[in-house]
Formats: structure tokens, C-alpha cells, sequence
């Protein structure tokens, strides 16, 4: 639906460029949200973004390609009032462009205190006749929502979540696929007693139709003066629960997918709870294709996206975010940064060497399936999908003291370093999972 100015997309008088901010605690679904409105194909609308990120941008990586004409981030802020000049900067510099867009979103990082954000446009007189605040939206995670807002915090410090929810136009109660009926009703319930005036829609997976989220005009100065009198004539200041804090790190190099998989199991073991949102692209050695990964507490979800593209560097970048993390975040660096190997190998093909199977003579799998994704998944993306994984039956005269002789017959296979053809009468094959000597080691 091509338009050649934002006219056909703003209806009446007022010519203001229209603003949705998109708000939510972390990992409630604010950036598929975000992308599931970009790549509708129906509603015509151009928009420009701005993100607000943490130290190490992520969300950028993770949003869709296809229809941002601008892309704005303001890193490691909360858009409080006291550093809302990064806001400011980004609309007065979107405005340059405004020939090329008809309406922006805003999606905050899952800290940020929307009020502070709305403020901008009604006390900043520059910015009010340039454009105008047309909704809040909060994206909820059903799932996990009770215990945020049940959570206790110290005296004085902003629960985000209610905040968030309180100066909501639209409240997406997202995630229902992973709750019952009367979780749904018990949600909806709270959230009345927070927001009496906005609308809830349940969806899962932000799947929301945008036209019944942008250009609604549903912000009103009546409803946000009722919940906040002084929102006209006070600075809004946010006191962060102090406990809560963010790792991120972005590096050059690539990581072994096996070292990489134990490290990240045992670290959702072990925190999960405490992690309320985590993601990140990374390079995975012997693979083309970015490694992007996403969770929130123990819900971890991960698969290979798109290529990397030709002459890009291929760097990995990561943001944690939860409770008490400050006296983990050199562990949790030290600890990705262990994942780095060489994408030179230590063995050739064809070479034989001893491949650690086991000692007894039940079935196993020496390297199975990756189990960070869906074959399923990455099918429908690219044109060669990982194998099957191989079960190899291994009898005790076949093993010798744990090692079993083979030939290397593939480098990087789908990011094990090695795949080696077992010399037994099966030729069954194993992969090798890190180039070690604990796993794969040269032939005597």
C-alpha cells in the first residue's frame, strides 16, 4: 500500500506524527510484538523504531528486516527523567527524516517506568507540536506475571511491573497457550484492580492485529491525571530494585555448540528463577548461520536464523538480566568466553584416531542430536538441515578401554568439529564434540 506521505495514514486535523510506546517487563514478548506488526503485509504504515537496550544491543539482531525505514537505539538507560535527553535527541533527529515514515514505536527495555517516557510529550514543547502520544501498550507474560506483581520490594522502590501495567492503554495478556482458563481470569482480575480503564486482549505469542494497536488515539490526559496527579508538575523519579542488574559482553571469535550447551543448561539450572530475561546472537563454530537464543527463567528457547552475511565479522553478543547477578558477572563472562575454540582442528580428514564411546555394551549415543533446536525449524529456513542424529550399538569386543579406532570423515559437521566413521562392521558413525583429548585423540 504505497502512500507517498503519512496523510493517508493520519486521519483529521491534527498532523503530529503519532507515537506507540511499547512497554512490558522483560521477556513478556515487547519485541515480537514489535516484529509481528512490522511484518504484517496489510496495515501500509512505514514506521521508524527506537529501542531502548541494555549495555549490548540485542534486540536490533532479533528484529525483522523487512519494513523499519529508521532504527534508533538509546542503550543502557531507563528512559528516566534525568537522562531523557536520549529520547529527546533520537525524536528530534527522526523528525529530520519525517518524509520517510508515518507513525513510531517506542519499545523499552522491561526496566522502564513508562510514565517518564509519556511525560516527554507534554512537557517538552518542542516535541508536542512535532508529535503526539497515541497509546501505551504493556505486554504481560502470563506465565510469570503473579509472582512479579507479588513480589516484595524494599521500601521506596518501584515495582515495574504494576507501574507498567498502570499507565496502560492496552494490556496484552500474552502467553495464554502456557496458562489454564482460570489463571487467564485470576490475571485479568488483578490487573482491574491496578487499571480500571484499559483494555486486556489475551493473544499468545504477541499475535495481535496492529491496526487494533496504532493509530487509536487511545491515550488520554484524563486517565493518566487520575493515575498519576502530579504526572504535569513533578519529575518522575524511579528507584530500581537494587538486586536486579545485567551481564552482557559482546566478542569476537567462535563457540563450540557442546561446551556451549553444558554451560548454559547448568546455568538455567541453577538461576533460572532469578533470570528474568536473557538473549543473544552467537557464532557458533563450523556453522554459517547465527546461533540466536532467547529465555525467560527456565524457558529457554534457541535455533539458527539467517546467514551471516558476506564480510560481516562474525562477533557473539549476550545480555542477562535478574536478581543478584552482580557477584556472578565474571563467572557468567568467564564463562562464555571458555566456550571460544579454534576453527582450526587438531586432525585432518581421512586421519584415524581413538573416539571416546564408551566401556559397557549397552546402546548409546556417543554425540546425539542437538537438542538448542528443531530440525523442523531449520527446514523451513535453509536448504540443508541438520541430519538425524547416529545411535551407535557398540559391543564390549568393539571397545577398548573406552575408545573405540575411526576415520575422520567430516571437519564442523552441523558444529561438531568432527564426524568420524567407527572401524567395526556397522561403519557406524559418531561425532566428536569438542576437539579434546578427552573425546578424540590420535591413534596409537
Amino acid at each position: 500500500m504505497p502512500r507517498s506521505h503519512r496523510y493517508a495514514f493520519i486521519q483529521g486535523e491534527d498532523r503530529r506524527v503519532p507515537v506507540t510506546i511499547v512497554t512490558g517487563f522483560l521477556g513478556s514478548g515487547k519485541t515480537t510484538l514489535l516484529n509481528h506488526i512490522l511484518d504484517d503485509p496489510n496495515h501500509g504504515v512505514r514506521f521508524a523504531v527506537i529501542q531502548n537496550e541494555f549495555d549490548v544491543s540485542i534486540d536490533n539482531k532479533l528484529l525483522t528486516d523487512k519494513v523499519v525505514d529508521e532504527l534508533i537505539e538509546v542503550t543502557n538507560c531507563c528512559f528516566r527523567c534525568s537522562i531523557r535527553g536520549g529520547l529527546i535527541k533520537a525524536l528530534k533527529r527522526l523528525y529530520r527524516k519525517i518524509k520517510n515514515f508515518d507513525a513510531i514505536i517506542i519499545e523499552t527495555n522491561g526496566m522502564s517506568d513508562p510514565a517518564a517516557v509519556a511525560q516527554t510529550f507534554f512537557t517538552e514543547e518542542e516535541i508536542n507540536t512535532r508529535f503526539f502520544l497515541d497509546s501505551i501498550i504493556t505486554v504481560i507474560d502470563s506465565k510469570n506475571i503473579i509472582p512479579r506483581l507479588d513480589e516484595q520490594k524494599p521500601e521506596g522502590v518501584v515495582n515495574e511491573v504494576v507501574q507498567q501495567i498502570a499507565f496502560a492503554d492496552k494490556i496484552l495478556v500474552n502467553k495464554t497457550d502456557l496458562v489454564d482458563h482460570k489463571a487467564i481470569s485470576d490475571i485479568e482480575a488483578r490487573i482491574l484492580r491496578i487499571n480500571l480503564t484499559a483494555k486486556t486482549i489475551r493473544c499468545c505469542q504477541s499475535q495481535v492485529e496492529p491496526l487494533a494497536l496504532v493509530n487509536t488515539k487511545a491515550f488520554t490526559l484524563k486517565n493518566i491525571t487520575t493515575r498519576s496527579p502530579g504526572f504535569f508538575h513533578r519529575e518522575i523519579k524511579t528507584t530500581h530494585d537494587p538486586s536486579i542488574d545485567s551481564v552482557s559482553l559482546s566478542f569476537p571469535g567462535c563457540l563450540n555448540m557442546n561446551m556451549l550447551k553444558n554451560f548454559v543448561h547448568d546455568l538455567i539450572e541453577n538461576l533460572g528463577f532469578d533470570l528474568f530475561r536473557y538473549k543473544g546472537v552467537l557464532n557458533i563454530a563450523g556453522m554459517d548461520f547465527k546461533f540466536v537464543f532467547q529465555g525467560v527463567g527456565f524457558i529457554f528457547n534457541g535455533n539458527y536464523s539467517e546467514r551471516w552475511p558476506h564480510g560481516e565479522e562474525r562477533k557473539s553478543s549476550f545480555v542477562f538480566v535478574g536478581r543478584n547477578l552482580k557477584g556472578g558477572k565474571l563467572a557468567l563472562t568467564d564463562c562464555f568466553l571458555s566456550c571460544i575454540c579454534s576453527p582450526v582442528l587438531r586432525f585432518r580428514l581421512g586421519e584415524e584416531v581413538l573416539a571416546r564411546t564408551g566401556r559397557d555394551n549397552q546402546k548409546r549415543t556417543f554425540l546425539g542430536r542437538d537438542e538448542c533446536h528443531s530440525d523442523d525449524q531449520y527446514h523451513d529456513q535453509h536448504e540443508d538441515p541438520p541430519k538425524q542424529p547416529l545411535h551407535v550399538q557398540l559391543d564390549q569386543e568393539q571397545v577398548e578401554e573406552g575408545w573405540t579406532r575411526g576415520r575422520i570423515i567430516k571437519l564442523w559437521d552441523e558444529g561438531n568439529p568432527y564426524r568420524i566413521e567407527l572401524i567395526d562392521e556397522e561403519r557406524s558413525n559418531v561425532w566428536g564434540p569438542i576437539d579434546s583429548d578427552l573425546f578424540v585423540k590420535k591413534a596409537q
